[in-house]
């Protein structure tokens, strides 16, 4: 979904406009947001919103790896039941890291911010996106984020940290109190198979995500270009609409280039997907879409879906086997259209930087251990499909003796969902060759073997691959500079490659002789388990202990006479 970035602003700024006589000192920080909507639907007794009803979701985020540092709170003018219909509070990364969606009904809470927020969500398409910025980049209420959430004041305004805001809106649906973001509101309209988005699309599809959204790409959020005042899809949304973000930078952040849109393995099968919209695909106006990768046309046909929302649409395929840059040309007839028809794809060989040859007078008096990585983790993913059906609905035409009937019916679409999820391990252990180990403890210099398993689970089987590749780093280099890609030894099951400076050609690594005693400890990162919704992939950990050296297995005796 599109992450809104706030603007750069002065030092400091003073808001008067919902509060003519408070003035708020800025704290350096800019507001990256900006905000749309349009007019509102008329509601009913069960199903309605009132202007005002409104709120902001606040969580702090380290800006280095988009890490949620706080647990999210609500910020609201007003006083909301505990009794409502609630989530929990999680934010927008959250959910998009695969948090599922669980419905809670009482216990909810909030903050009230103590100086009253301007509007958030608009009623006429008029947003007040300058008061909001002033207001969240005020010392102010920065310290009463500060406040709320534990943090020193200092350290949250010290360039090292972000403030994610989501709009949130306080409605009635299907005669009961609900509490949701935008994005909460996408989610449960799939799980509603769209039955929200009909009730309530003014408000949950239109006004309250298109209340913020980002000017400048940002936590991995991209700029929104889409229409400003039209509702939205729920992958829209999902991706890229109801959100805002605070930095305290003095200058901005340079925006985040993605040269491809996929990288890709050599000799891998992969997913391409792309997500198609626009007026309504159905049997009697489908939508057809054709990939063409290196030459070759896949087409994908029966592409469904009704007015206003989407239908991914996806075409399995394997990787050549050498390194290259593709261009994936993407052409869709019928209905629909896609936002981008040129995919770029990087296709890489980690098939070559394998540790050198270890000798045994290596030596590293300035090593020092180095922590493990964080690296693209995904366990989960989710996808759907519309399935459309006639809803027949017959007509007389004339006379009572000379009329005819006629089917004036249409189409109705039920949406069937897909999941997926990975299950993943490793396990190291000591070379079978090594004499003097013990168990899960041995003496540098010897080798380790390596188990890792993985294997995808789902309700779509033909639609997923399994794990395909793993890669594993080692302490001694930092869990970088060198690393070994694992042989896959059948369906998600790999080990090490055969190592050729091994005496036996074992699969085994050496741990250098240096290596101090206490925990060694192997980094493996699986991926290339394809889905629709992405790649699955897990980072995991194993260790031995190490205790003593080589050498000490070795000792100078006289000659036997």
């Amino acid at each position: 979904m599109k992450k809104l970035l706030l603007r750069a602003l002065p030092l400091f700024l003073i808001f008067c406009l919902l509060c003519p006589m408070t003035a708020f000192a800025d704290t350096g920080g800019s507001g990256n947001i900006d905000g749309g909507g349009g007019g509102m639907g008329s509601g009913t007794s069960t199903n309605s919103w009132n202007g005002g009803n409104e709120g902001v979701r606040v969580t702090v985020v380290r800006a280095s790896d988009h890490a949620v540092v706080t647990t999210p709170f609500d910020f609201t003018n007003k006083a909301p039941s505990s009794g409502i219909y609630h989530f929990g509070k999680v934010s927008k990364l959250q959910y998009n890291n695969g948090v599922s969606l669980s419905p809670v009904k009482g216990g909810y809470t909030y903050k009230n911010p103590g100086q009253t927020m301007p509007r958030i969500i608009s009623t006429n398409g008029s947003n007040n996106i300058e008061a909001i910025k002033k207001y969240f980049c005020s010392e102010y209420v920065v310290k009463r984020i500060a406040e709320i959430t534990g943090m020193n004041y200092d350290v949250l305004i010290g360039g090292e940290y972000k403030i994610l805001l989501e709009p949130l809106a306080y409605y009635k649906f299907e005669g009961n109190m609900f509490a949701t973001t935008a994005t909460e509101a996408a989610l449960y309209d799939e799980q509603t198979s769209g039955l929200l988005r009909r009730r309530m699309v003014s408000l949950t599809h239109k006004n309250l995500p298109l209340a913020m959204f980002l000017e400048v790409s940002d936590l991995g959020y991209p700029v929104w270009s889409g229409s400003k005042t039209s509702a939205a899809t729920n992958a829209d949304i999902k991706s890229s609409l109801g959100l805002g973000i605070v930095r305290f930078e003095e200058k901005p952040e340079a925006p985040q280039i993605e040269a491809y849109d996929y990288e890709y393995r050599v000799n891998t099968d992969v997913i391409t997907a792309v997500r198609i919209s626009g007026g309504q695909s159905d049997p009697d106006s489908p939508t057809r879409v054709s990939f063409n990768i290196g030459g070759q046309t896949y087409s994908v046909g029966n592409v469904y879906y009704p007015d206003g929302d989407s239908q991914l649409a996806w075409v399995k395929w394997k990787t050549p086997d050498t390194e290259q840059n593709m261009a994936i040309e993407v052409t869709v007839s019928g209905p629909g259209s896609t936002a981008k028809t040129t995919l770029n794809v990087k296709i890489v060989d980690l098939d070559k930087n394998p540790p050198p040859n270890p000798v045994a007078d290596d030596h590293n008096d300035s090593f020092s251990h180095a922590s493990v990585p964080s690296r693209a983790v995904k366990s989960a993913a989710s996808w759907s499909i519309w399935r459309p059906w006639w809803q027949e609905y017959w007509v007389w035409h004339g006379s009572d003796e000379d009329g005819y009937w006629c089917d004036h019916g249409w189409y109705e679409f039920d949406l069937d969902r897909y999941s997926a999820s990975l299950t993943a391990d490793m396990s190291i252990m000591c070379d079978s060759k090594n004499p003097t180990a013990s168990g899960t403890v041995m003496k540098s210099g010897y080798g380790i073997n390596q188990t890792v398993t993985g294997s995808i689970s789902s309700n779509q089987s033909s639609a997923v691959t399994q794990p395909q590749n793993a890669i594993s780093y080692f302490p001694e280099f930092g869990y970088e500079t060198y690393w070994r890609l694992l042989e896959r030894m059948g369906s998600g099951r790999f080990e090490f490659q055969k190592n050729p400076y091994s005496t036996y050609k074992n699969r085994t690594h050496f741990s250098p002789i240096w290596m101090p005693d206490g925990a060694y400890t192997v980094n493996t990162w699986l991926i290339d388990a394809w889905t629709p919704d992405g790649m699955l992939s897990a980072n995991l950990t194993d260790s031995l202990t190490i205790k003593g050296n080589l050498w000490q297995d070795w000792h100078i005796g006289p000659k036997k006479p």
